[in-house]
């Protein structure tokens, strides 16, 4: 294929007659076999109580459930920092932010471009056009600053409330699941209180509770989350907006605006299909099942789905020339600065006075 063609070879996706998007089912298994105990994520309380806290698990009338394994937003910050990493960190401008001792790369940041460690830096104005430049219907600034920040989404919440969509969205759940509890109890090596090395608690139970969770006393872990078996198996569904990808454009630049799709359409393929991490967490180890070849399909908006093949390698050839075609910026340290930080969190006092006076007349 030549160099053309490979730049052109997905030209019929950004037309807006294009395909709406291209989904990708994965079917996992936990690497003990498909019987095996894996360990969602846990999640904190709501604030009205309709959520107790745990394992995020949906009932339904039948008796089924779906279990959330992984998030979306888990598994973008999974996928983000593969662009840190060998051929795939040339495909992007590297930005990083010295806070004291500490480097802090823009793909390891939670909240990409709009987050606040490079919202108080060398970086901020720039950063702050490119969601203004963004709001104007120009998303090029913002592709040769922080292009992953189009890919997998961002909202500049604390300034412009400027939103970017998340293109490349993916997300792991178990089906049919039967939760699990355990316990465990610790016991110390060594009688504390009778050898002498600590004083009596004496009936104190306040005291004797601060013992056990220091290590000194017997503690007990009792009925705490054990984990779920995934009777009706585990799935990963992957989606590449297509439809959201041809919003994305340049100013009226039709060239330009041309060149920055092919560029984020590379960048968006490259986090579709490179390999995922398979560990999680603790007790979450899940792996490809094999006896469940992965699906993979473009998708119309008449419902039509044809079937498509798409091999990280090929990928990475059509992102290397997209890129260079769109121009990649050299990467950059900056420094962050106390001085704005100081200031971003002053106006957020100043915010919250103004509201309790507003609310107190």
């Amino acid at each position: 294929m030549s160099n053309d063609e490979l730049l052109k070879k997905y030209d019929a996706w950004l037309n807006d007659n294009g395909p709406s998007a291209i989904v990708i089912r994965e079917y996992l298994m936990p690497v003990e076999g498909k019987d095996g105990v894996i360990f969602p994520a846990t999640f904190a309380a709501s604030q009205d109580g309709a959520f107790k806290g745990g394992y995020n698990i949906d009932s339904f009338p039948d008796g089924k459930n779906v279990c959330l394994i992984d998030s979306v937003g888990s598994q973008a910050n999974r996928i983000e920092p593969i662009f840190m990493k060998g051929e795939y960190a040339e495909l992007i401008p590297q930005l990083t932010v010295l806070a004291g001792d500490k480097r802090v790369n823009l793909l390891e940041a939670g909240h990409r471009a709009g987050d606040a460690i490079f919202r108080c830096s060398g970086l901020k104005d720039e950063l702050r056009n490119a969601f203004l430049e963004v709001q104007n219907g120009n998303d090029c600034l913002m592709a040769e600053l922080a292009p992953t920040s189009i890919v997998f989404g961002a909202w500049d919440s604390r300034d412009t409330q400027a939103k970017l969509p998340r293109l490349v969205s993916s997300t792991i759940r178990a089906f049919n699941v039967r939760q699990l509890t355990r316990s465990a109890t610790y016991i110390p090596p060594v009688d504390h209180i009778a050898a002498g090395n600590i004083p009596d608690y004496e009936g104190d139970k306040k005291k004797k509770d601060a013992y056990s969770a220091r290590g000194w006393l017997h503690a007990l872990s009792t009925g705490t989350h054990g984990g779920v078996i995934a009777d009706g198996g585990i799935r990963r569904d992957a989606v590449l907006h297509l439809a959201a990808l041809r919003l994305r454009k340049a100013g009226s630049d039709e060239k330009k605006t041309l060149a920055l799709r092919r560029y984020i359409l590379g960048l968006a393929l490259i986090a579709l299909t490179a390999t995922t991490e398979t560990y999680l967490r603790q007790g979450c180890n899940i792996v490809l099942d094999a006896q469940q070849p992965r699906e993979c399909k473009l998708v119309f908006s008449d419902g039509r789905r044809d079937d498509l093949t798409l091999e990280n390698e090929d990928v990475l050839s059509y992102a290397k020339m997209v890129a260079k075609e769109f121009g990649i910026n050299p990467g950059r340290e900056v420094q962050f600065i106390k001085e704005l930080a100081k200031k971003d969190i002053d106006e957020v006092a100043g915010e919250g006075k103004s509201k309790g006076k507003r609310s107190r007349a």
